[in-house]
């Protein structure tokens, strides 16, 4: 026999319905786009080829980046589906969970749709063969641990690090246990922002995100992408993509290089960490379709530019504390929006060191700021513009959503 590794004999099994109906169809497809090698590679997959397997694998990923991600044809995310799939069972039959766990992830995140259910399925069953090999060992260095340790704000010393003028504008509003109908009538109606305390105690995720332990256990070995440098209007900035725990320990050891989980829908990839938050009934006000979850977790001191979003926004705030400055949409032109497609909701104005020569409408201009406390959640209107800085490790929830009207005029 030649040099390729096989899958051996193996009691630990992962079943991919999907994936078993769908081969033969999704294999002629590939091969119609000129695929005959991936297609070659991924019968002998089939046969116990794991290193097949991981020669398809390479293969897809080049498609992937054979261009501008919108110019790749979905039969190629398909294809990686299907090679992270096959690679992930013969990881999860050697007993090498966190490798498994690490193929699916990929799939979730660079493949399509077509298999998308497997994978779910696959990360649940990996899962829990990993968490039962963790409970025979110990958490590790987490335990115990606290992300941030419950400590009141010292505003002169926040000061220090914020924009200039930063708590002597407007303030935005805080509403306790605001029913829908006010929040509808003097906020959502009127593109008002709003600060909503005494919202969220019923969420597991108050009481369990602010351990470390806990999240390592439900996401140490997943795979998650992260933005490195300071922000991604720099020329540093950078995407990695690194396990959950990695992550976690670069943020406790306070790396020199900004480490940011930012707009991510980790909950599409995280089943136990959707399970810990609940939407807000404030996203269903005037017919609402949410339209994306995402996650944001990083360390003190990480910062997003001054920008703004299509859609209303409601920003949970769960673990930690973020500085939050808005300017309303009406102020566009004095914000020097960048000109270019892809930066179009961005301004050029770097608000912690503002270049008065170069954006003098910027300096003087009003604005609403706040200090998001955990358990407080703020709604920002469609094209509010606003900069946000951690003040503490956080880590947050975005509710994107949009009324079938908006919807439609987009």
């Amino acid at each position: 026999m030649s040099g390729a590794t096989t899958a051996g004999n193996h009691s630990l099994h992962l079943p991919t319905p999907t994936l078993d109906a769908e081969s033969q169809s999704l294999l002629q497809s590939i091969s119609a786009q000129g695929g005959y090698a991936y297609a070659r590679m991924a019968a002998l997959a089939v046969a116990g080829d794991r290193s097949a397997a991981e020669a398809a694998r390479d293969m897809a990923w080049e498609q992937l980046h054979s261009g501008p991600w919108h110019s790749v044809l979905p039969v190629w995310r398909d294809a990686y589906s299907m090679a992270c799939l096959r690679v992930a069972k013969f990881h999860f039959a050697a007993g090498e969970f966190g490798e498994a766990l690490g193929a699916l992830d990929m799939g979730l995140i660079m493949g399509g749709m077509l298999l998308r259910k497997d994978l779910h399925d696959s990360v649940l069953l990996v899962s829990s063969e990993a968490r039962k090999k963790a409970e025979k060992s110990s958490l590790g260095d987490f335990k115990g641990e606290k992300l941030v340790p419950e400590v009141p704000v010292d505003v002169n010393e926040v000061l220090k690090i914020l924009p200039l003028r930063s708590l002597t504008s407007g303030r935005v509003e805080k509403r306790s246990d605001l029913s829908l109908e006010g929040f509808l009538r003097d906020y959502f109606l009127t593109g008002t922002p709003v600060v909503i305390t005494n919202c969220m105690a019923h969420w597991p995720a108050r009481t369990k995100w602010n351990h470390l332990d806990y999240l390592n256990s439900v996401a140490g070995n997943r795979t998650v992408p992260v933005e490195v440098g300071k922000n991604y209007l720099c020329s540093d900035w950078k995407q990695e993509l690194v396990t959950f725990s990695k992550f976690l320990e670069r943020m406790r050891n306070n790396r020199v290089e900004p480490t940011y989980l930012a707009q991510h829908p980790l909950f599409d990839q995280i089943n136990e960490l959707r399970d810990d938050i609940c939407i807000p009934d404030y996203c269903f006000v005037g017919g609402g379709e949410l339209q994306s979850l995402n996650a944001w977790f990083g360390p003190a001191g990480t910062v997003t530019p001054l920008h703004h979003d299509p859609h209303h926004n409601i920003l949970a705030q769960v673990v930690g504390k973020k500085y939050i400055r808005l300017y309303p949409s009406s102020l566009q032109d004095e914000l020097y929006p960048y000109s270019e497609t892809m930066l179009c909701n961005s301004s050029q104005v770097d608000l912690d060191n503002i270049d008065e020569n170069e954006f003098p409408k910027a300096a003087e201009l009003e604005f609403m700021d706040c200090i998001l406390e955990e358990g407080e959640m703020l709604y920002i209107p469609p094209k509010w513009w606003h900069y946000v800085r951690s003040l503490t490790m956080s880590f947050s929830v975005s509710f994107w959503w949009s009324t079938e009207a908006e919807s439609s005029d987009s």
